[in-house]
């Protein structure tokens, strides 16, 4: 059989081309790899550099590696939030002409990092509850979007920084089944499968001593069961308010918005009797955030980022002099957004020198920047400009940062 590589883009056989197919995954020349810290996997993963693309290959059989390429294709159809799929490789065979395993090709998430790296330095409690949080509602996404993940753990998750939290990416997608809807016992399977495998990596990482002391494995991992169901019940919960007062409903609405997730169409319903409203709101994948600052401003970021970016920018507009919500003559919201990340956001975050910002993005860089200078003015008692805080930032708070942030991953 002749190698084959199918690939969501056209200019992705090119540059995979170049890459050493006839050789075992886990005897590629060090030349062609990137070193990045990997999870632990059932099979063989590397990263490698194609063109400028730093890629991710996990070696597997030929139908899993299919199967798994499709359903991170539709993982990202629908927004989930999950590695990106470049191509599947099959037909390898070694110079011998014996034949080799097939491969997955996914794009690798830049600054993220695997629970294990995390852990080098001793990670605090309260740090970990915040991984718990991205860790439900990654899987809450997933459970309203009708994907059943089969193997939801630590391992099977990328972490990234999101304005002082984390989001979670699926990583690995081979267990799963996507469906139209899942029942309550295809979630509450995938949570205890999420509770077993968490306790017994956190045991696995108190044995090796990277554990704080002061977490109990078992308890963080029934963590997660609380965490998801709290967040469950808020997104899917019935309410019921006395008849014409509406704004409950849109301060439920509002709520919802404020946890990153939109209501795709919602079901009234009226009592026989006229007193009461009943109301069942259709929650959609999380993002209202993101969409809502990538409409503005065209920047593509996390959603605890963007609800950040967001309130600075609604700061800024209203001290414009043709800010004027209402005003036909006015400038429009769009117009008003892109002049913040042409004066404010691009020249502040340029501001920091590239080789001290470690693996933080711009958005988390702007985020940064702005908790510190809410920290100077509580402190001065008046506002600090940007300018002054950028070089305090960088003078005092950068180089001890460095310290304890991981390491810097290639661009």
């Amino acid at each position: 059989m002749a190698l084959q590589i199918s690939a969501t883009n056209p200019e992705h056989p090119a540059l995979l081309l170049e890459l050493p197919w006839h050789v075992p995954l886990e005897e590629w020349p060090e030349e062609v790899l990137v070193p990045l810290p990997r999870g632990i996997s059932r099979h063989v993963v590397r990263y490698a550099r194609a063109g400028d693309e730093v890629i991710a290959v996990k070696e597997l059989a030929e139908r899993p590696a299919l199967r798994e390429y499709e359903l991170l294709r539709d993982l990202d159809r629908i927004g989930i939030p999950a590695v990106d799929p470049l191509a599947v490789v099959t037909g390898r065979t070694a110079d011998d002409g014996s034949p080799l395993e097939s491969v997955l090709v996914t794009r690798h998430l830049g600054g993220s990092m695997p629970y294990r790296s995390m852990f080098e330095t001793t990670m605090r409690p309260a740090t970990m509850h915040r991984l718990m949080d991205a860790l439900a509602v990654l899987l809450v996404r997933l459970h309203l979007a009708g994907f059943a993940w089969g193997d939801c753990s630590l391992s099977n998750t990328l972490f990234r920084r999101d304005a002082g939290a984390y989001a979670a990416y699926l990583v690995d997608a081979e267990t799963g089944d996507l469906h139209p809807q899942l029942s309550t016992g295809q979630r509450e399977y995938d949570l205890d499968l999420a509770r077993v495998n968490i306790s017994g990596e956190l045991l696995d990482l108190e044995a090796s001593g990277a554990l704080h002391p002061s977490v109990d494995p078992i308890e963080f991992g029934m963590e997660i069961c609380a965490r998801y169901g709290a967040l469950w019940e808020e997104l899917t919960r019935t309410s019921v308010y006395p008849a014409g007062k509406y704004h409950y409903i849109e301060r439920r609405i509002r709520r919802l918005n404020e946890l990153g997730f939109d209501v795709a169409e919602m079901q009234i319903e009226h009592s026989s009797n006229g007193d009461t409203v009943t109301f069942v709101p259709k929650v959609v994948d999380a993002g209202h955030h993101q969409r809502q600052l990538l409409r503005l401003t065209g920047l593509d970021t996390e959603e605890n980022q963007a609800r950040r970016l967001l309130s600075d920018l609604e700061s800024w507009m209203a001290t414009q002099d043709d800010y004027a919500p209402g005003d036909p003559l006015a400038a429009r919201p769009e117009v008003l957004a892109h002049r913040w990340v042409r004066d404010v956001f691009r020249p502040t975050v340029r501001a920091v020198p590239l080789e001290l910002r470690g693996s933080m993005d711009s958005a988390e860089i702007y985020h940064e920047l702005l908790e510190h200078r809410w920290y100077l003015s509580e402190h001065a008692q008046h506002d600090i400009g940007l300018d002054a805080v950028v070089e305090d930032y960088i003078g005092n708070i950068l180089p001890k940062a460095r310290e304890t942030l991981e390491p810097t991953l290639p661009e």
